[in-house]
């Protein structure tokens, strides 16, 4: 007998615009439950380059974006702020680049609300030393770093505060409907196998580059939301402590974050077939390194840490062609399921931002107030989202200060992942909060394994703390551990040269030569969220990789 539940609001998708959504919903006093494929924030909100948008980049291109970003950056700023590390942004011409673009900057940007001001090339170089000795103009814009993980989760315990449950690894198998009317929505629990129907007034699709998918369960076809794929690779350590622009139009591998203790280039912009399968070619790779190169002379000469690839769920415009995703609109849409396709009680949402995220939520949910009658206003600008895991945003150094000077004494806590100063103490705190989890789940909350040896001796400590904690078997603590490895895997092959690939031969004669990890006992019958992680290591060697965006996210 399947699980029957009552909820007012039903939100599908636990990236960054759901968990926004699902939070301004229970603000707003609605019995709401998000239900979520995997984990939170795994699929494009996990999956970019880690930058606040100022608005900067859209003043010519998508001038309603730009504002857009450059209101809700100030807004992020003071409730997301555990999340945002205030870097700052610079707009520069390389020795590469005409001046033609950046002649207009400051009138463009003015015209779109997004402050901006010339800097003397003296001050860039202050700055940042390492940049083009080439320059030719500077322009000073407030961008920043966030981290989408600790944004989304601090969003979602904000949302459990207020009464939302939480429903992770919950696949969607139908949305039912009395006529034409919502009704209910039917999710199957990957790690158990049982279906629950949950009972509603209202589902809002969140589903970024899988909303089509989700509208069709309710025979609402025809939702054109495009997967614009990109590449990005995180280098080991910041080159830039400013986010760089090329002072350009939009282009590839035009945008470097410092993010956490690593900096991110990115990104590319083609057209995707399936979200779910996204490719990080060679010659792609290569790109963004000499791109990297054109603002930061020696930039190839760094180390490249991980590659990945993420789907930006861009809504169809008929002004460009359907295979330009770079020049679609990056504005938010938002699909009125009844007046569409003569069916109430659903909404969809696409395109838009990780910076317009809150901005997303407080649309949908007023759209889907006006529906029901309900007058209840929008409170999420104004109220701050509490911390996920950290306190603050990790930042160099950070957690060496936290390690040294806890209680007073040195602290004898185990580290656990010397790359990124884990300690066992953090890491079973998160353990905590998500029992029976997979270790990319704790990952995306502390950055285990996203140091240079990428997993290549935490992997075995954490799946060893795991096992004794008691939370899992020996079965699937190996499965656990192997999975891990994949996953790690899939964003090294691209960029195997000089020390990243010296690394990986070593974590290579460790799992293999001493762990025979390919030959570890498992389950005669892997754990059903184990499924749809299934590319084996010795597959992905010398071939066109191809990542599934359940597979591997961030870096």
């Amino acid at each position: 007998m399947v699980k029957t539940i009552n909820m007012d609001v039903v939100v599908i998708g636990g990236g960054s615009t759901g968990a926004g959504v699902v939070r301004d919903v229970a603000m707003r006093g609605f019995r709401t439950v998000l239900v979520e494929r995997y984990d939170i924030a795994q699929g494009t909100s996990g999956r970019f380059h880690g930058l606040l948008h100022s608005g900067g980049r859209y003043i010519a291109s998508d001038p309603e974006s730009a504002t857009e970003c450059a209101e809700e950056n100030e807004i992020l700023k003071r409730i997301n702020s555990n999340a945002i590390e205030a870097t700052g942004g610079l707009f520069v011409v390389t020795s590469q680049d005409d001046e033609e673009y950046a002649d207009k900057f400051l009138e463009r940007a003015a015209a779109t609300k997004v402050p901006a001001q010339e800097i003397s090339l003296k001050e860039a170089f202050k700055r940042e030393p390492r940049l083009d000795p080439g320059l030719k103009r500077a322009f000073e814009v407030l961008d920043g770093a966030v981290d989408g993980w600790q944004m989304s989760w601090g969003a979602i315990r904000s949302a459990q505060a207020y009464g939302a449950e939480i429903y992770t690894y919950h696949r969607v198998e139908k949305i039912e409907r009395e006529g034409d009317r919502i009704s209910a929505v039917i999710v199957h629990n990957l790690r158990t196998g049982e279906d629950l129907r949950i009972e509603c007034s209202f589902v809002l699709n969140c589903g970024g580059p899988w909303a089509g998918q989700i509208a069709a369960l309710a025979e609402c076809h025809g939702v054109d939301v495009v997967p614009g794929a990109g590449i990005m690779i995180a280098m080991n350590y910041r080159l830039t402590q400013t986010v760089l622009n090329r002072c350009i139009w939009p282009a590839d591998g035009d945008i470097l974050v410092p993010d956490h203790p690593v900096c991110i280039i990115g990104t590319t912009d083609l057209k995707a077939e399936d979200p779910d399968k996204l490719s990080i070619p060679a010659d792609q790779v290569q790109q963004m390194l000499e791109s990297g190169e054109a603002m930061v002379p020696g930039f190839r000469k760094a180390r490249p840490l991980h590659a990945w690839a993420g789907a930006r769920p861009l809504v169809k415009d008929s002004r460009v062609a359907a295979s330009d995703t770079r020049h679609m609109a990056r504005g938010m849409s938002v699909i009125d399921h009844h007046s569409r396709d003569g069916v109430s009680g659903m909404l969809t949402i696409a395109g838009g931002k990780l910076t317009t995220y809150r901005l997303m939520a407080e649309r949908i949910v007023n759209i889907m107030c006006e529906e029901m009658g309900e007058k209840r206003e929008c409170r999420t600008a104004f109220e701050a989202v509490p911390p996920a895991v950290e306190q603050k945003l990790y930042t160099i150094g950070h957690r060496l200060e936290e390690i040294e000077h806890k209680n007073v004494a040195p602290s004898h806590d185990q580290i656990i992942c010397e790359c990124e100063l884990i300690t066992r103490t953090k890491l079973e705190e998160v353990m905590d909060t998500l029992p029976g989890a997979q270790l990319d789940d704790v990952r995306r909350q502390v950055r285990l394994g996203m140091g240079p040896c990428q997993g290549g001796f935490c992997s075995q400590r954490a799946t060893g703390i795991a096992h004794e904690r008691g939370d899992i078997d020996s079965l699937k603590a190996n499965e656990l551990f192997r999975n891990f490895l994949k996953n790690r895997w899939i964003g090294l092959w691209p960029i195997l040269y000089g020390k990243q690939l010296r690394q990986t031969a070593l974590d290579n004669w460790i799992h293999e030569g001493m762990l025979d990890v390919e030959h570890l006992p498992a389950s005669a019958t892997p754990s059903p969220e184990f499924v749809s992680f299934g590319q084996d290591i010795t597959a992905a060697r010398g071939a066109q990789a191809t990542t599934d965006s359940e597979k591997e996210d961030h870096r």
